[in-house]
């Protein structure tokens, strides 16, 4: 049995603003930054608040027991954002997060790069592989990426 879930931690074009952690603006006009020193301060201000709440959700999980394991063992979750340079409205070379051991099936503390850009659905298509739910294709992707480390990590 695989159980999946879509969780937004915060909504791009939400206007929205963050005064908890002093950010009057919204996501998206801040987005558009043109990189201006204090608005990209603030988007990253925005971006840590994210990624905190996202360390808080994998504290949980990991307390959590699961078999012989964590939950977080059992799982596997993938976080990021579908943009990279949002000035510029790219895509490529997206920053992204897989956690969690997959039930056994990924290796952790690893720190991976793909120097010939391939598109994230060959990242989503080996996930599905790595859950023994093998696809042959999922929207443009040319195939599976090796999850191996990097020499020297």
């Amino acid at each position: 049995l695989t159980r999946v879930i879509t969780f937004m931690i915060g909504k791009e074009q939400s206007a929205r603003p963050y005064p908890q952690i002093g950010v009057p603006e919204a996501h998206h006009p801040l987005s558009h930054h043109n990189d201006q020193p204090d608005l990209v301060a603030q988007m990253s201000k925005i971006n840590r608040y994210h990624t905190e709440l996202f360390s808080r959700y994998l504290t949980k999980l990991r307390a959590t027991p699961d078999g012989d394991g964590s939950l977080l063992d059992n799982m596997t979750i993938l976080y990021g954002s579908g943009i990279s340079n949002s000035t510029r409205h790219s895509g490529r070379n997206l920053p992204l997060l897989v956690m969690g051991g997959g039930a056994g099936n990924l290796s952790g503390g690893q720190h991976l790069e793909y120097s010939n850009a391939p598109g994230m659905a060959n990242l989503l298509v080996t996930l599905m592989d790595k859950m023994n739910v093998p696809v042959e294709q999922i929207g443009a992707s040319t195939g599976v990426l090796s999850l191996d480390a990097l020499p020297g990590l």
